[in-house]
């Protein structure tokens, strides 16, 4: 059986094509922004944590992913009117994968992206292995869902890994549900994927696509 993350990536992989636009809006370890990047998307990653930045830009370039921006908080940068480039894999030319790694809360993404979002994933909680008081929180994670949900494109879709075994988590979680519980059923369709016998508050899985 699969385990929430593992679900998450399998629902945003058949969506994602190369040069769509996503967002990783919980940089962490970079395990996401990762794979996300080797499906040839145009990634923006953020994090409030430099650590989360160093961690991934080490983690892409052990992977060779090359073409990676570090931009710091208050510094947004439109890249859509860059040239990508491009390289040739079985003789075939497609285009390195682009990643901007943002020091910044997820909730200012409406000031780095721009463009239409393909998809987005998110891992709620903390980072493990730091400081177990820097977590999510329940009014920034919503404000990046608005945002999300209009930049979004028709079969668009957002994941998310919600972690709430920490002090604050059951808020958060409870804020998330009860906000994407209230999406129109016309407009959009939304699910959930978690164990119902575990113990020990296993993460829950919410998946969110745009009908129209």
């Amino acid at each position: 059986m699969l385990k929430q993350i593992e679900m998450a990536h399998w629902m945003l992989k058949d969506i994602i094509n190369v040069d769509d636009v996503v967002v990783d809006a919980t940089m962490g370890n970079g395990y996401d922004t990762l794979f996300l990047a080797e499906l040839g998307a145009k990634v923006y990653a953020f994090d409030v944590q430099e650590a989360a930045l160093e961690a991934t830009e080490k983690r892409l370039e052990n992977k060779a992913i090359k073409k990676t921006q570090i931009v710091k908080k208050a510094s947004p940068v439109d890249q859509s009117s860059l040239p990508p480039k491009e390289q040739a894999f079985n003789g075939v030319s497609m285009r390195e994968p682009s990643v901007d790694l943002i020091l910044a809360g997820h909730e200012e993404l409406i000031n780095y992206v721009q463009s239409p979002v393909k998809a987005a994933i998110f891992n709620l909680g903390y980072l493990p292995k730091t400081d177990k008081n820097i977590v999510t929180r329940a009014e920034t994670t919503l404000s990046a869902l608005s945002s999300l949900t209009d930049l979004l494109v028709v079969g668009g879709r957002i994941a998310l890994v919600i972690y709430y075994g920490h002090e604050g988590g059951e808020e958060e979680k409870n804020a998330v549900i009860n906000w994407a519980s209230t999406l129109p059923q016309k407009d959009w369709e939304v699910t959930s994927y978690a164990p119902l016998n575990q113990i020990h508050t296993p993460p829950i899985l919410v998946l969110i696509e745009k009908r129209k």
